[in-house]
């Protein structure tokens, strides 16, 4: 018994230890990855060619609508872009210019 309460006290901190590593690492390698002009991720691949790395990919808002759904709204140079989400693919749906007034809905009026 005392030797599981030894094995114990030194195999949980050491893995509480390699747990906390490893998330460091994985956060230290997104933030070095992400901020490489031209590192060819997501951001990296659109923001390499502007001057002073300036991005022009920004992820506006995402919803939840159902299991592997999701609408996301991306800005890129100054348009927004609604996305619809699955697991197959991305699909645009709509597409608002910078001066353009975004389209709203006609309700019908209860009587």
């Amino acid at each position: 018994m005392l030797e599981y309460l030894l094995r114990l006290a030194v195999l949980l901190p050491l893995l509480a230890g390699l747990i906390w590593g490893s998330l460091w690492l994985t956060r230290w390698l997104q933030t070095r990855l992400h901020d490489a002009p031209g590192a060819g991720g997501f951001a990296g691949g659109f923001a390499g060619g502007r001057a002073g790395g300036a991005r022009q990919l920004q992820l506006v808002e995402t919803s939840l609508i159902g299991p592997g759904m999701k609408l996301a709204v991306v800005r890129f140079r100054d348009r927004e872009i609604l996305l619809g989400c699955t697991r197959q693919g991305m699909v645009r749906l709509a597409e608002v210019a910078p001066g353009e007034a975004p389209a709203t809905a006609i309700l019908p009026e209860s009587e």
